[in-house]
């Protein structure tokens, strides 16, 4: 698109829709000429051990077919006794980048921890849903609180709070003071003020592109076009940091 190098490094394929979704997230590849995405599948808050083995299946079997352009993460609901199995099988067997965390359990719950560790030791990123909403909060949704106790326990650990943690003045503050975590502004929730504000407080080294497609790219896009962000920002935010971040020789 117009040159630019860019990488999603949040996007979805969601059950029941698989394939529909994966058709919509090529034609973004091929539309907007992207260099990588980086895909997690979810379907439903609280997903029983089989369905996250569906799950992470699904996205093993797209990066599989598309492994210049497609690259996953394990999705893992803590609370199941297999969870660091299934987080280890997903690196270590099938080939998944990092974990990504939704909301069936907030994300400094206890049974967290352990999978903290392992994306710590072995230099993996942890992509955090984090949402703070006026109405329909969702139980156990983690918001930007949430994130910044988290960072403080595993202050190696290579944090991604998503969403600007869903309300940027309320996220972003939280963990402004926590050099481990990074966030990302896809969802189409927000105005150009708030990713302007977000590099204010952050930095441009902390901020990564991210449209939680499928969805809308061109909006998201248009946020970092438009940005009072100087050329080498806009290249830090659309490729650059996430390209360093999964870089797993990259430690803090």
């Amino acid at each position: 698109m117009n040159g630019l190098t860019i990488i999603d490094m949040h996007t979805h394929i969601w059950r029941g829709r698989y394939e529909s979704d994966e058709r919509q997230l090529l034609q973004a590849i091929e539309r907007y000429g992207l260099r990588r995405i980086y895909v997690s599948a979810l379907g439903g808050y609280t997903p029983d051990e089989e369905t996250v083995d569906e799950l992470n299946a699904r996205t093993a079997d797209f990066v599989r077919r598309y492994p210049d352009r497609v690259s996953g993460y394990v999705y893992v609901s803590p609370e199941h006794k297999n969870a660091l199995d299934v987080l280890r099988r997903g690196i270590e067997e099938q080939g998944l980048s990092g974990l990504k965390l939704w909301v069936s359990t907030y994300c400094d719950e206890p049974c967290v921890f352990p999978l903290i560790e392992y994306c710590e030791d072995n230099g993996l990123p942890v992509l955090v849903h984090s949402f703070h909403k006026a109405n329909g909060q969702v139980a156990s949704e983690t918001v930007g609180k949430n994130v910044a106790v988290l960072a403080r326990r595993y202050p190696k650990a290579k944090l991604i709070m998503a969403h600007l943690g869903g309300n940027c003045y309320n996220g972003v503050p939280a963990i402004r003071d926590c050099k481990n975590v990074w966030c990302d502004y896809c969802g189409s929730i927000f105005r150009g003020d708030e990713l302007n504000y977000a590099v204010e407080q952050l930095g441009a080294d902390r901020l990564l592109y991210g449209t939680d497609m499928p969805g809308s790219f061109v909006v998201n896009i248009g946020q970092a076009l438009e940005a009072d962000i100087t050329d080498a920002d806009r290249d830090k935010i659309l490729y650059r940091n996430t390209e360093k971040l999964f870089d797993r020789s990259f430690r803090l």
